[in-house]
């Protein structure tokens, strides 16, 4: 495959010193590589311009489309150093693919899978200094697309912008990983039928925000949402899928229906459950099954993943009126097992019998 983004390389990148400061304790979503993809998109050429340059702010007329209709997506994805050195992506067609789908819902062009893959990898290869090595560092990436036209109307955008960014990074929570108090959203909904709930896109993620707040203000770290006609069904969080564990030996979370993010993770630990035993279900579940079920203990474990967070036991849910408690409140021996068997195929300490890696250099 030849390469559609060509490197101009940055010339004032960051000294060996302040990289390898900020390598011994990155966080997470604070620091980014010396470069980054960007491509450009008009309705009359296309996509064009395609190139790994300089990190750098954007210049954007403050007529620009997206400022004042939302119009953009996003993906979150992992490169991983693995023992011999070599650095590795886990499932990145999945995230093409994804992204191409918010691209449908959100009037945005599609950008080929081809120039999703070429310009991560470029940029991985460019930057692999800024891998972490270690522990479960890892090199986060986040390739995105907006409305870059300068118009004010309401009308898909005639001019688009794709850029990819990255950066190393740590734990996904401050505390690392223990588990989460989660919050009941009675007041906001994340999502509805026909909206864009299954889209990776800002709006989603603002529109959660002050349910968020609401969560930090009762003690949770997170939040969790029910569906937005009946407001009886679970969604997910804010930012993560949502899993429970049964004692029939399911592995239950919930049907995506058209208002759920299809997580890459998610795919990957509903593959995962057979090999611990458990068998994957995806159905509706309602907010009351699942208090009923931590009452009587027919669920046993609750557990959150996504992309930053991999996996995270839940150790209640919480509303105003009770603290509903996960078994005890420790993380359980399927969250645990599943969470370790996900990273050892991502860091290359188990055999990837699926295919699921891509080797970048």
């Amino acid at each position: 495959m030849s390469r559609q983004f060509d490197v101009r390389p940055n010339t004032r990148p960051r000294s060996d010193a302040d990289r390898a400061a900020i390598l011994a304790d990155p966080g997470f979503g604070q620091y980014f590589s010396d470069h980054m993809a960007t491509a450009t998109w008009t309705k009359d050429a296309g996509w064009h311009d395609r190139e790994v340059g300089p990190y750098r702010p954007f210049e954007l007329d403050p007529a620009a489309a997206v400022l004042h209709y939302a119009q953009e997506i996003f993906e979150g994805l992992k490169a991983y150093r693995h023992a011999d050195n070599s650095i590795w992506l886990f499932r990145p067609e999945k995230n093409a693919e994804r992204m191409a789908r918010s691209a449908r819902r959100l009037a945005l062009p599609e950008l080929s899978t081809e120039d999703f893959l070429d310009s991560i990898e470029t940029l991985v290869r460019t930057d692999h200094a800024w891998v972490p090595s270690g522990g479960e560092g890892n090199f986060y990436i986040r390739p995105f697309m907006f409305a870059s036209e300068t118009f004010l109307g309401v009308r898909p955008s005639q001019t688009v912008t794709y850029c990819c960014i990255a950066g190393p990074a740590g734990s996904y929570f401050a505390n690392g990983v223990q588990p989460v108090d989660i919050w009941l959203s009675t007041n906001y909904v994340r999502s509805a039928p026909g909206g864009t709930g299954a889209a990776k896109t800002g709006g989603n993620y603002a529109a959660s925000l002050v349910a968020q707040q609401e969560a930090y203000d009762h003690g949770c770290e997170q939040v969790l949402f029910t569906d937005g006609a009946e407001r009886k069904w679970v969604e997910e969080l804010g930012g993560m899928n949502i899993y429970f564990v049964t004692t029939d030996g399911e592995l239950i979370t919930p049907s995506l229906e058209g208002t759920i993010l299809e997580g890459v993770t998610r795919d990957s630990v509903l593959t995962l459950a057979a090999d611990r035993g458990l068998k994957p279900v995806e159905r509706r579940i309602s907010i009351d099954e699942v208090f009923d079920g931590i009452g009587d203990k027919s669920i046993t474990e609750i557990f959150a993943c996504g992309t930053a967070a991999v996996i995270n036991p839940v150790g209640s849910l919480r509303t105003a009126d009770a603290v509903h408690t996960v078994a005890d409140g420790h993380p359980g021996e399927h969250t645990e097992g599943l969470r370790q068997a996900l990273l050892d195929i991502q860091y290359g300490r188990a055999e990837d019998s699926r295919g699921w890696l891509r080797k970048v250099c």
